[in-house]
């Protein structure tokens, strides 16, 4: 069930994100979000923690604000391997790698504390 509900908020996140950043965009619907949400929770988990261990020298020094260059190069590896989701340049997905985190983290703690 959790993670069930992760996915939700990692889709609903990539929703804001699209609304709110210029330079992302998602062509389909609520099936489409889930996708995406599907792929790039695959993504971080099979690379994503490879790649935050290989670079963890480099994210303590910088105190953690390399995670955003690492999350937004995540975002763009989902966009080339999804034809539905369209990332114009490198500003854009850290802007997008942003709101998607605050937006997952905040949707999970409210959700969190909502159901048993």
């Amino acid at each position: 069930m959790k993670l069930l509900i992760r996915w939700g908020a990692l889709a609903v996140s990539f929703w804001v994100a699209t609304m709110v950043v210029t330079g992302i965009q998602i062509d389909g619907g609520l099936k489409t979000y889930l996708w995406v949400a599907l792929l790039f929770g695959l993504i971080n988990a099979l690379l994503g923690g490879l790649i935050k261990l290989l670079t963890l020298p480099i994210t303590f020094l910088s105190f953690g604000l390399f995670l955003v260059i690492i999350n937004a190069a995540m975002l763009q590896l989902t966009a080339r391997w999804s034809d539905k989701l369209t990332i114009e340049n490198f500003w854009s997905a850290i802007f997008a790698s942003v709101i998607i985190s605050v937006v997952t983290s905040v949707l999970g703690k409210v959700l969190r504390t909502a159901l048993p």
